[in-house]
């Protein structure tokens, strides 16, 4: 257990991004699950530039790898570019 007053902050900080990063990323992973089960090319087309920014955010703060999300997008991309 903490001792420190600065180790007991440092835990709250800690929960507090934690949750926060958590809600990030799962709200980016249902956009990407409803951009890969979208089966139209209009609105996939029409869609995928906010996915792309929220895969971008998180990469920014550091949730997810650059290069993860580099493939990420690379994959989506060919998803809606394989569309009918």
């Amino acid at each position: 257990m903490a001792n420190h007053a600065s180790a007991k902050k440092r835990t709250r900080q800690s929960e507090t991004r934690r949750l926060h990063n958590r809600y990030y990323a799962k709200t980016t992973r249902n956009a990407i699950r409803d951009l890969r089960n979208d089966k139209n090319k209009e609105t996939a087309e029409a869609n995928a530039p906010k996915v792309y920014a929220m895969i971008d955010k998180l990469a920014k703060i550091g949730v997810i790898h650059k290069n993860k999300a580099a493939n990420l997008k690379s994959g989506l991309a060919l998803y809606i570019n394989k569309l009918a």
